[in-house]
């Protein structure tokens, strides 16, 4: 015969266990981690533009006054003839960069 106390101890504890289990407070990884080349990055600070690991919010010029996210739009040389200009477009996110399909964001100043 199991001792009543015994018996009281193992229903406490059953009643009082998290019937769900425990859960961790740290990062799983359900999906492959973004990678630029060999090296992984964070996607929610930073992106890969041709090989290399930027920051979101980091800027370059697009002409010679005229800024631009490589994160998020590339700089286009666009031309009409003889005519030359400068123009900022999105990235499509998922798309390969085109400068003729993407759309515009701007058309910066010569």
């Amino acid at each position: 015969m199991v001792p009543r106390s015994l018996v009281a101890v193992f229903m406490f504890e059953l009643l009082g266990s998290n019937s769900e289990g425990k859960t961790e407070s740290g990062l799983w990884l359900c999906q492959p981690a973004p990678r630029c080349g060999n090296k992984i990055y964070n996607a929610l600070e930073q992106c890969c533009d041709k090989g290399t690991i930027l920051l979101l919010n980091h800027t370059r010029l697009c002409g010679p006054n005229c800024t631009f996210w490589p994160c998020f739009q590339h700089c286009c040389l666009e031309s009409w003839g003889s005519q030359k200009q400068v123009v900022v477009r999105f990235k499509v996110p998922g798309m390969k960069s085109n400068c003729m399909s993407s759309p515009i964001t701007r058309i910066c100043a010569q």
